[in-house]
C-alpha cells in the first residue's frame, strides 16, 4: 500500500509540473556564470550594495552597455548619476537568465531606491539562442522580480537599443522584443522608455560616432541615454533636473525648408548664433524681410525658439518652434494659431 502511495504522488508530482518544465527556456532559468571575471565583479555588486544600502537613489540593472557608463559613460555618469548615490549592476555578457540570477543572490540586498533603469536581453537575441517571445519573458521575469523584492521602487525599463550598422534581422529581433515589452508599462510602477531611434539616421543606419563597434555607446550616445530618462527621473526622485550642456554649434548659415499654405515646400535663409545654451537668430520672410528668433535655447542637440510676426490687419502670429539635429540635419516641427485653430506643420534645415 506504501509503495502504491508513493507511485501515485510520484506519478502526480509529474504530471503537475510537466507543463512549466516543457514551457521553461533558458531566458527565464536563473542561472550564474562560471567565469572568474563575472564572479568577481558579482562579489563587489554585493559589496558595494552593503556599503551604499538605503542611500542609493537609482540603480542601473544590465549587460555590458550598462557596464559601459563605468567607461564611456563615465563623465555623464559622473554628471547625472554621481550625486544620486546611483548603483551600477550591469556586467558585459550578461543575459536575462544571468541578472535573474544575480538579483536573487545579493544585488538587491538592502536597496530601497526610488528608481531601477532596466535595459537588457541583447545578447540573448544572437543567432537561434532566444525567441522574441523567450527575450520578452526573460525581461518580463526580471520586472516582476523587482516589482516583488522592491515593490516601492519604480522601474524605467529602456526598450533594448538597436544594434548593427545596417538594418538586419537582429535589429528587427530586437524592434519586436520591445513592442511586447511596451505592454509592461503601466505609468505608475513601470515605465518604458524607448529612444533606440535617436541612434539611427534617417537612411537606417547607426553612426560609429554614437556606436564605434555598432553595440556599444560612444560618450555623446551615453548622453543621449542620460537625457533622454532625466525629466521622467527627476520625477520620480522628486529631484531637480539636472540641465543639459549644449553638445551642438548650430551657429551659421542655414537654409531651412516648411511646406507652404499650397502644399509646395518654401526654402529661405536661416541665420544663427549660439553662445553656451542660448541661441540668437533670424529668418528671412523675403529679400528685405527678417523675423528674429527671440528665447532660443538649446539643451543637448535639443533646440526651441520662438518667432513673431506682423499679420496686415495689425495683428501679431506667434510661432513656436522646436527641433532635434542630428547628422548635420535640423527636424522640427513649428505650431501657431491661425483664425483660432491650432495649427502644427513640420520643417527643417541644413547648412548652406
Amino acid at each position: 500500500m506504501k509503495s502504491l502511495l508513493c507511485f501515485v504522488a510520484a506519478a502526480w508530482l509529474a504530471s503537475t509540473f510537466q507543463p512549466v518544465l516543457a514551457d521553461a527556456h533558458s531566458a527565464i532559468v536563473p542561472v550564474p556564470r562560471g567565469d572568474q571575471g563575472w564572479q568577481d565583479r558579482q562579489k563587489r555588486f554585493n559589496e558595494r550594495v552593503a556599503e551604499v544600502g538605503r542611500r542609493a537613489q537609482v540603480i542601473f540593472i544590465g549587460d555590458s552597455i550598462t557596464q559601459g557608463w563605468e567607461g564611456a559613460g563615465r563623465e555623464v555618469w559622473a554628471k547625472y548619476y554621481a550625486h544620486r548615490d546611483a548603483l551600477n549592476l550591469g556586467i558585459g555578457g550578461d543575459r536575462t537568465q544571468h541578472v535573474l540570477w544575480r538579483l536573487a543572490n545579493g544585488n538587491l540586498e538592502g536597496l530601497q531606491p526610488k528608481a531601477a533603469v532596466v535595459m537588457i536581453g541583447t545578447n540573448n537575441s544572437n543567432g537561434e539562442d532566444n525567441t522574441v517571445a523567450q527575450i520578452a519573458e526573460g525581461v518580463t521575469a526580471i520586472v516582476r522580480l523587482l516589482r516583488e523584492r522592491l515593490p516601492d521602487t519604480r522601474i524605467i525599463l529602456v526598450g533594448i537599443f538597436p544594434r548593427g550598422e545596417n538594418p538586419q534581422a537582429q535589429r528587427g529581433k530586437l524592434l519586436q522584443v520591445n513592442q511586447i515589452l511596451q505592454k509592461l508599462g503601466d505609468d505608475e510602477h513601470v515605465f518604458f522608455v524607448d529612444f533606440g531611434h535617436r541612434f539611427v539616421t534617417a537612411e537606417g543606419l547607426i553612426p560609429a560616432a554614437l556606436m564605434p563597434d555598432y553595440l556599444h555607446l560612444s560618450p555623446q550616445a551615453y548622453g543621449v541615454w542620460a537625457e533622454s530618462i532625466e525629466d521622467l527621473l527627476c520625477r520620480l526622485l522628486g529631484d531637480t533636473r539636472v540641465p543639459a550642456a549644449a553638445s551642438v554649434d548650430l551657429s551659421g548659415e542655414w537654409i531651412w525648408t516648411i511646406r507652404g499654405p499650397d502644399g509646395n515646400p518654401i526654402e529661405a535663409p536661416l541665420i544663427l548664433a549660439q553662445r553656451g545654451g542660448e541661441v540668437t537668430g533670424r529668418f528671412a520672410r523675403d529679400a528685405s524681410r527678417w523675423l528674429e528668433i527671440e528665447n532660443g535655447k538649446v539643451e543637448g542637440n535639443r533646440l526651441s525658439w520662438r518667432v513673431q510676426r506682423e499679420r496686415q490687419d495689425g495683428s501679431t502670429m506667434t510661432y513656436e518652434m522646436w527641433g532635434t539635429l542630428e547628422d548635420g540635419t535640423i527636424r522640427g516641427q513649428t505650431k501657431t494659431l491661425m483664425d483660432g485653430r491650432e495649427v502644427t506643420v513640420d520643417w527643417s534645415a541644413k547648412r548652406k
